[in-house]
């Protein structure tokens, strides 16, 4: 609610906003912009309704009468609001004939405000305010915030137009508002805290506020007491001083619960009493939305859920059983898992574990819960049968816990002889896929490679999943290898039986290796528009498969970043990477080396080294071996170092880490960092050159540029043609240095590859600005980068399509046709040499061309 204050310009006691108040023009502008008489705000309780309704009030026209009723939520009568209505509007008499008669005659435009209805059911008040808001007259708007929707005629309003209803949702803050509430209290680091908050308070209105009293402590990783003792008061006061025991007891009950529907809440109440618990809560407005797209699962706000499950719960673990016995007979076996988990109830959970397959592990938190009753019960209990052997080992290999993998690995000899020759021959096969994968994790290809084809060879078909794990191993190693054609054969094998098993996640996970195939060839768009379709598919799945969907992101994340779209790459990362830590992926890492990159872009190389001290203590933290992000974070780091001058530190770091990957005991560089070794090589390369350490460079540089023309690797040609280029620049070669140049340039244009453009700019600042001294009455490259190929006309096209209008807004602005507005794009496609408008946005910002 809004505090009250005498208006010198107004009659009357009106609402004052806090002095902490921000101004929303995207809520207020178009509720005042709407010609509606009637404009509904209907959420929970701290969604900041009040305080909308006052700054609307605030800019009412001088020639409007408002008044304000503050209703606090209360029971009343009909009797009493007829009197209050009255007694606001300087009315004599409070009968209904004659308010409803006035409010049809009024003569002066009049705002009529009611603030927080009344929050409990009241069949005589609702029918009242119906009868109220039927009174057709243009001179009067209602502007009604409440809790609960009343049950009047809305439909009939709004087929009228004349209801314009402020979404529940869109009254949440967002993180650029967070991020101004806060820049006066830390101003050097308001978006980091602001990112914080968003992510604990959901933009709850008032929670945001609570983290701004206790001083921002909820931008903080742990969870201070002061901050959880105000919103517990603040639920006490706010929600459950209105709730029966009953009701209040089944609130805290689905608080605990991940999902929930009307049936689950049948079982656990009562038949028939479940049902109506729930929706009475909905009714009254208990922060209950729906969970994820569902029609039909619902959730307790998350921030709530979050608070709530930290608190001492005594009658917890019958509550947990129960449920765990309902999504029994669902068959919806990770519920029932999770439930059991924290009913305590090991050995049924081990139990449930029986119809778990390895696509389990890429739903929401399906890791974290194994990882959970692996640490707490031991291998004794867990590791009971072969196939438990391998659900665990697939969960720590995923999670990065290869000295626990190897552990449970070995535990397949416990079930050794098997009763006939088959049977063992196939437990065999299976333990040669998981080593396979744990020897590829840890950068051991030869021996790997063995154990997958030997695998291959000797699983049946019925162990699908196997084989196909097998075949993902086999590709990632010969693109490492650089083997583009034979990683393509497998992976075309594998995506068949994929799709012939009827596994999306699975044709997920293999449509990840061939993105990386394509980006080796220099094909990112078509890696973007494979990974773009899959996405869309899983996200149609009712479970989400957010592991999957948050390596999908990254990978996305990458390509965006490789085509010069940061903005696009930054959202991307945060998805991927929020995905990747919540789940225990040991793949987070590539979040934190994106998120690094960007900052590198922008100069800012203070936050670029704080992401990669972020994901190395992340590393750190959860026992992940450094095999597994060293090589990828110096390399990152290096970059880093040689764009800012710094070339010492450079070759030192990529010295150390090269030895790592060559000689008799060389590893294979991670999955994930396809073509990080000849980059380690041509980043030290480039070091020594400024350093004057090196001989003849750049026939070291030619020998690596061969074997990527050899296999076809048109990517990593273009950064060794620049490369090069650079190179020979810094040797005193400019004639040289411009030949390589354009060769590595139109193979990057062509391919939309223009990061690694501007990577070569922020390297050597000199070379676009000197290489035109070759010849002084030819154009330089830097010259012919900064003269657009573009008319006046379409330059202006670009700027708008840089600024996100359409097509249709563009013709409207500039005062032609839709049609000429699309000969102009088609010529900017042309001239730019790109497909899509993102890509001509970016390669036009990269030239200087907007």
């Amino acid at each position: 609610m809004t505090a009250m204050t005498p208006c010198l310009d107004r009659s009357g006691f009106l609402p004052r906003l806090s002095s902490h108040h921000l101004s929303r023009a995207r809520l207020s502008e178009p509720l005042l912009a709407s010609t509606a008489r009637v404009k509904l705000l209907c959420a929970p309780a701290g969604s900041g309704k009040s305080a909308l309704l006052a700054e609307c009030l605030l800019q009412a026209p001088s020639q409007c009468r408002v008044h304000w009723l503050p209703l606090s939520g209360v029971a009343s009568s009909a009797a009493d609001f007829r009197h209050r209505l009255a007694e606001t509007l300087g009315l004599a008499s409070s009968d209904e004939t004659g308010l409803l008669g006035c409010l049809a005659r009024l003569q002066t435009p009049t705002w009529l405000f009611l603030d927080d209805y009344c929050r409990l059911p009241n069949p005589e008040l609702d029918l009242l305010l119906d009868r109220m808001l039927a009174i057709s007259s243009p001179m009067l708007t209602w502007w009604l915030g409440a809790r609960r929707r009343p049950p009047c005629n809305w439909p009939r309003l709004l087929l009228d137009d004349e209801l314009y209803e402020c979404e529940s949702a869109s009254l949440a803050f967002t993180s650029d508002e967070v991020e101004q509430l806060l820049r006066p209290w830390v101003p050097d680091q308001a978006s980091k805290v602001a990112s914080r908050v968003i992510q604990r308070t959901g933009g709850w209105c008032a929670g945001v506020r609570i983290a701004l009293l206790q001083k921002c402590d909820w931008s903080r990783q742990d969870k201070p007491q002061g901050r959880a003792d105000t919103l517990l008061d603040y639920l006490e006061h706010e929600l459950f001083s209105s709730l029966t025991p009953e009701l209040s007891e089944a609130w805290r009950v689905l608080a605990h619960l991940p999902r929930f529907n009307a049936r689950l809440c049948d079982h656990l109440f009562g038949a028939g009493e479940g049902a109506q618990y729930l929706r009475t809560l909905q009714t009254l407005g208990c922060f209950i939305e729906p969970w994820g797209d569902s029609t039909d699962w619902l959730q307790i706000f998350t921030p709530f859920t979050q608070l709530l499950r930290d608190e001492p719960w005594p009658a917890g673990r019958s509550w947990h059983r129960r449920a765990c016995q309902w999504f029994c007979t669902e068959q919806d076996w990770k519920s029932a898992f999770e439930q059991a988990l924290l009913a305590e109830e090991y050995e049924v959970a081990v139990s449930l574990l029986q119809h778990f397959s390895f696509e389990h592990l890429f739903e929401e938190q399906t890791v974290v819960l194994l990882l959970r009753l692996h640490e707490q019960q031991g291998g004794e209990l867990t590791l009971g049968s072969p196939q438990l052997v391998g659900l665990i080992t697939a969960a720590l290999l995923f999670a990065g816990r290869f000295e626990q993998a190897t552990a449970s690995i070995a535990h397949l000899a416990h079930f050794t002889p098997q009763p006939s020759a088959v049977l063992q021959r196939q437990l065999i096969a299976r333990w040669q896929a998981l080593q396979g994968w744990l020897l590829h994790l840890q950068g051991r290809m030869e021996a790997s490679r063995a154990h997958f084809l030997d695998a291959l060879s000797a699983l049946d078909p019925e162990c699908w999943t196997a084989r196909l794990m097998c075949l993902s191993g086999l590709t990632q190693q010969a693109l490492l290898r650089g083997e583009l054609d034979v990683a393509q054969a497998h992976n075309r094998e594998a995506l068949c039986l994929a799709r012939a098993q009827g596994s999306l996640v699975f044709e997920g996970l293999m449509e990840l290796d061939h993105a990386q195939l394509l980006e080796q060839r220099g094909a990112p768009g078509r890696a973007e528009s494979l990974l773009a379709n899959i996405h869309e598919l899983l996200c149609l799945q009712s479970d989400r498969a957010a592991p999957l969907l948050g390596r999908i992101a990254l990978r996305r994340g990458r390509l965006a970043l490789c085509q010069g779209l940061d903005e696009r790459a930054a959202d991307f990362f945060q998805a991927g990477l929020e995905d990747c830590v919540r789940n225990q992926d040991k793949r987070a890492l590539y979040g934190f080396l994106g998120q690094a990159q960007l900052a590198a872009n922008q100069g800012d190389y203070a936050q670029a080294f704080v992401r990669l001290r972020d994901a190395e203590r992340l590393m750190q933290q959860r026992q992940i071996p450094d095999t597994v992000y060293r090589g990828a974070l110096l390399q990152v780091s290096s970059q880093c170092w040689l764009q800012q001058g710094r070339p010492e530190l450079a070759r030192e770091a990529l010295s150390r880490v090269l030895r790592h990957y060559q000689g008799p005991q060389a590893r294979q560089a991670p999955p994930a960092t396809l073509e990080l070794i000849p980059r380690i090589e041509y980043l030290l390369i480039l070091a020594e050159v400024k350093l004057q350490r090196v001989e003849d460079p750049l026939a070291r540089l030619s020998i690596l540029l061969e074997q990527a023309q050899m296999n076809g690797m048109i990517s990593l040609e273009a950064e060794l043609f620049l490369a090069m280029s650079e190179a020979a620049f810094i040797l005193g070669e400019p004639l040289l240095s411009r030949q390589y140049f354009e060769k590595g340039k139109d193979k990057a244009c062509r391919c939309n590859l223009l990061q690694m453009l501007f990577q070569l700019r922020m390297r050597c600042p000199n070379l676009l600005a000197e290489l035109h001294v070759i010849d002084q009455g030819e154009q330089g490259p830097q010259e012919g980068l900064r003269e657009s190929p573009l008319s006046l006309r379409e330059s202006e096209v670009l700027a708008l399509i840089a600024s996100g209008n359409s097509n249709q807004q563009i013709a409207e602005m500039l005062f032609i046709s839709l049609h000429t507005v699309k000969t102009h794009v088609r010529r900017i496609y042309g001239k730019l040499r790109v497909e899509r408008r993102t890509h001509a946005v970016a390669k036009a910002r990269l030239l200087g061309l907007c």
